[in-house]
């Protein structure tokens, strides 16, 4: 039905719409455990706060996973390199996520105080921590990553753990934090009763879309005046094997952006990543809580959107070998795989996309104080 240059294209959109799925709804997720020990203070209103992500959290997760196994089937040269060299980061995600099911767990298992404490920091440690090292990935594949290919197209990664933190990469940690606090702080304020969670929410709320605003802006300098950015320095052919020895590609400060003088219409990507962050902090302030949800939701989109717009056609490139990078064009699955596993999407998408409105349809509901006191089935 397709050739194989379209399915390329198809699956490099598909993985940009499924880590935009799980930031917009693992996103909030984590945003509500970072900001569970400040915008709550008794027990009750720690537990208005969990049970506020409790009936869908678990359900959040398929789009991480759906990620992970769009890059293993779709990437597979990309999911050797990332998660062979990331594997520590993925280490210290993978252990911050593993305290969240723990924590929801276990917290209301005991009535004293002080295990509940430890339960609710650890909960802030499975929401702060992958947000930050999710930034700080995107910030290195942005500079590229530490790796090269040998003509066996075997991989050699010669980075180390703490060379993953560099001014650029931690502001983009920053910027993810920022980006996903907002959006907790909208689904708190829209999901809790008016009082004093809802008010510190919209106070934590306010202070993090200022700096999304700020971190986007200054993460844009960067891009434009740093020296970041590749480009492909030879021909490029979309129906070509995928082997990535046969691109050219070369390091080229300010290349991140040249995608937008050649086709205008990505600025919406930018412009979206800083309107929606605005928007939602006009909303957060004037209390129109489905105004702030939008435009969380909307910032979030924009910033991860204009990530991948930016460094189109490249998804890994190399920052030791630049003919070693990666591409939509030299690292997919063969035409036929891609093809086969375009069918089973477009039959399991829908599903998934269903299951989760009719999820959010039945349990949406403000949580109050009353409902944590007298609900046996509340954590």
């Amino acid at each position: 039905m397709f050739d194989y240059e379209v399915l390329r294209l198809i699956w490099w959109a598909l993985l940009g719409v499924l880590l935009i799925g799980f930031a917009l709804t693992d996103g909030y997720d984590l945003g509500v455990a970072a900001l569970l020990p400040w915008v709550a203070r008794t027990d009750t209103e720690r537990r208005m706060v969990i049970n506020s992500v409790a009936p869908n959290w678990e359900g959040n997760q398929v789009w991480f996973i759906l990620g992970g196994g769009a890059i293993f089937a779709a990437w597979p040269f990309v999911y050797a390199v990332s998660f062979s060299g990331f594997y520590l980061a993925m280490f210290v995600v993978l252990a911050a996520f593993i305290l969240r099911p723990v924590g929801f767990k276990y917290r209301s298992k005991r009535p004293d105080p002080a295990w509940r404490t430890r339960w609710d920091y650890a909960l802030f440690v499975g929401g702060f921590v992958p947000a930050l090292v999710f930034g700080v990935a995107v910030g290195n594949v942005l500079s590229g990553a530490p790796f090269r290919l040998d003509s066996d197209l075997r991989t050699f990664y010669e980075g180390s753990f703490l060379g993953l933190f560099t001014p650029f990469t931690l502001l983009c940690g920053l910027l993810s934090v920022a980006m996903l606090v907002v959006h907790g702080s909208a689904w708190i304020a829209i999901r809790t009763e008016h009082g004093p969670v809802n008010d510190r929410a919209r106070r934590f709320g306010t202070i993090a879309a200022i700096a999304s605003i700020l971190l986007f802006a200054i993460g844009w300098a960067f891009v434009a005046y740093g020296d970041l950015g590749f480009r492909i320095a030879g021909p490029v052919d979309p129906f070509g094997p995928s082997n990535p020895m046969r691109t050219t590609s070369a390091a080229s400060a300010g290349a991140w952006l040249a995608n937008y003088g050649t086709y205008r219409w990505m600025t919406i990507a930018p412009v979206l990543g800083f309107a929606g962050a605005l928007f939602a902090l006009i909303g957060i302030n004037r209390r129109q809580e489905t105004l702030a949800l939008a435009g969380s939701s909307a910032s979030a989109l924009g910033i991860i959107a204009t990530v991948g717009l930016s460094m189109f056609p490249f998804i890994l490139p190399s920052s030791i070998d630049a003919h070693s990078s990666l591409t939509v064009w030299n690292a997919s699955s063969s035409e036929k795989t891609l093809g086969i596993m375009l069918f089973v999407t477009v039959v399991l998408l829908p599903i998934v996309l269903a299951y989760t409105a009719w999820a959010f349809r039945v349990m949406w509901s403000r949580i109050t104080s009353d409902d944590v006191r007298t609900n046996p089935d509340f954590y």
